[in-house]
């Protein structure tokens, strides 16, 4: 695949862990713990368009939120700074 070459030319190992498993990825888990409790069970979507429209604007307030690990940075600007250090 696109994603599996892009990965061997970027020189990165692709680890696949087993779904739910928290001990393994934390992390990942939860985030999707905070999705489903702070967007999905919050909303109620008329349509699939609905449902987008909603979670575009989630998405951008999440990245664009200061965050603590990020040293107070948003994601945005942690990715942007990491794309100008290593590129």
């Amino acid at each position: 695949t696109l994603f599996e070459a892009t990965l061997e030319k970027l020189g990165v190992r692709h680890k696949l862990i087993r779904p739910y498993t928290p001990r393994h990825n934390g992390k990942v888990e939860r985030s999707h713990r905070e999705d489903h409790n702070k967007f999905y069970n919050c909303h109620s979507f008329y349509s699939c368009e609905d449902l987008n429209v909603q979670l575009a604007a989630r998405l951008k307030r999440t990245n664009n939120r200061p965050m603590r690990p990020l040293n107070w940075l948003s994601p945005i600007e942690f990715f942007n700074n990491y794309r100008v250090q290593y590129h």
